[in-house]
C-alpha cells in the first residue's frame, strides 16, 4: 500500500534575485536545514513499506543529482551485505536485466525519463519512490511512495532533498542490519553536518579557480555531487574520480590555485602526489588543508569518530555551501542557476 500524501508543499515562488551577505539565497537556506531534515528522515524509515530488504536484488535509479545520490547507496548497501544494488540513470537503464526492486529516487516526481522507466518494470519489479511532492504523477505509478516533503526545496538547485533521500535509505539500512565498519549512523552524520554548517571554508577552496572532488567506495556519489553542485550554481570547472583513479591521469590538472578536495579517508600518497604538483588538498582525515606528515596545514580535524574523518554527507555539505559561496562571488544567482529548470519533462 501506498503511504498516505503529506499535505501539498506551497507553489515554489519566482527566484530571488542574487542575495547580498544580509540576506542568505533559498539554496543557502535550505542547505543549513539538512541536519534536522536526516533525522527526520530517520525517523521515518523505521516503519516506512518498501524499503529494499536484505538479499533483494535491487536497482536504484534517477537523473542528475539523484543518479549520484542512487550511486551512493548502491555502494552502501552493498558494502554492508544486504544484497547485490545497481545504480544506473534511468534513461539508461537496462531493463532486460532482472531485479526484486527498483528505487527511484524523484524530487519532482514528473521526470519523464524516471515516469517512463517505472512504466515499463512495474509488472516485474516492485517499485519504491522517494519524492518531495504528493501530487505528481509517481504518487500513482509506483508500489510505495516515500513522501519526503518536508524537504522539498525552492531552489532548483537540489541539496537537502537529495541528501534526506540518501538519509531516508541508508536508515533502512541501519533498520536492517549493521552499516559497514567506520560508517556512521545518520544520527551521527547528522551531527557531523551541523559542524560542517559552523565552520568556515577552506579559504584555499574559496580562492581557487578549480576544483577536483575524489571519493572512494559510496563516497564517490558524493563526490560527484559536490562537482555537479559547483557546475551548476556557479558555472565552475570541476571534476570527480573514485579516488584511487586521480592519479591515473587526473592528477594533471593540479597546480597551484587548484584544489582537490577528498571525500572519505585519502589513499596512501595523494596527499604528498598532490602537493608534488602545487595543488591544494583539502578533505579526507582533515579539512582545509592538506593534511602534510599527520598534521593539517591551515586546517583542523573534522569532528566524529575515532578515525577523526566526517561522514563523507556532511563533506558534501561544506561543499554544497563553497558552491553558493563561489556564484554570489561571481555575481551569480544560486538559486537559478543557467540553463535548468526543477525537472525535465519532455515532450511526448
Amino acid at each position: 500500500m501506498k503511504p498516505s500524501p503529506s499535505p501539498a508543499p506551497s507553489p515554489a515562488p519566482s527566484p530571488a534575485p542574487p542575495s547580498s551577505s544580509s540576506s542568505p539565497s533559498l539554496t543557502a537556506r535550505e542547505l543549513a536545514t539538512q541536519p534536522g531534515s536526516w533525522r527526520r528522515a530517520a525517523e521515518a524509515a523505521a516503519s516506512a513499506p518498501g524499503l529494499p530488504r536484505p538479499d533483494e536484488r535491487v536497482a536504484v535509479t534517477g537523473c542528475g543529482t539523484s543518479w549520484f545520490m542512487a550511486q551512493a547507496y548502491a555502494a552502501l548497501r552493498e558494502a554492508s551485505g544486504q544484497g547485490e544494488t545497481d545504480a544506473f540513470p534511468a534513461s539508461e537503464f537496462p531493463v532486460s536485466r532482472t531485479y526484486d526492486r527498483l528505487v527511484v529516487i524523484t524530487r519532482s516526481g514528473t521526470t519523464t525519463e524516471v515516469l517512463d522507466l517505472i512504466d515499463e518494470v512495474r509488472e516485474r519489479w516492485e517499485v519504491l519512490a522517494l519524492t518531495a511532492d504528493p501530487t505528481t504523477p509517481v504518487m500513482r505509478a509506483a508500489d510505495d511512495v516515500a513522501v519526503l516533503d518536508w524537504a522539498d526545496e525552492e531552489s532548483v538547485v537540489q541539496t537537502r532533498f537529495a541528501t534526506t533521500a540518501l538519509a531516508f535509505l541508508r536508515a533502512g539500512l541501519e533498520r536492517y542490519g549493521r552499516l559497514p565498519a567506520g560508517v556512521r549512523t545518520v544520527a551521527e552524520a547528522a551531527g557531523d553536518a551541523e559542524r560542517a554548517l559552523a565552520e568556515p571554508l577552506p579559504a584555499a577552496a574559496l580562492a581557487a579557480e578549480q576544483w577536483t572532488f575524489l571519493g572512494s567506495g559510496w563516497a564517490y556519489g558524493l563526490a560527484q555531487e559536490a562537482a555537479l553542485k559547483m557546475r551548476e550554481a556557479a558555472g565552475a570547472w570541476t571534476e570527480a574520480y573514485p579516488a584511487m583513479e586521480y592519479r591515473h591521469g587526473p592528477i594533471a590538472v593540479s597546480a597551484p590555485g587548484r584544489v582537490t578536495w577528498a571525500f572519505g579517508p585519502l589513499p596512501d600518497g595523494l596527499a604528498d602526489d598532490v602537493a608534488k604538483a602545487g595543488g591544494t588538498l583539502v578533505g579526507g582525515t582533515l579539512i582545509g588543508g592538506a593534511p602534510v606528515g599527520g598534521a593539517p596545514v591551515g586546517g583542523a580535524p573534522v569532528g566524529g569518530g575515532a578515525e577523526g574523518a566526517e561522514d563523507p554527507m556532511a563533506s558534501l555539505v561544506r561543499a554544497q555551501r563553497l558552491a553558493v559561496a563561489v556564484a554570489e562571488a561571481r555575481g551569480l544567482n544560486p538559486d537559478a542557476p543557467r540553463n535548468l529548470t526543477r525537472s525535465v519533462i519532455l515532450a511526448p
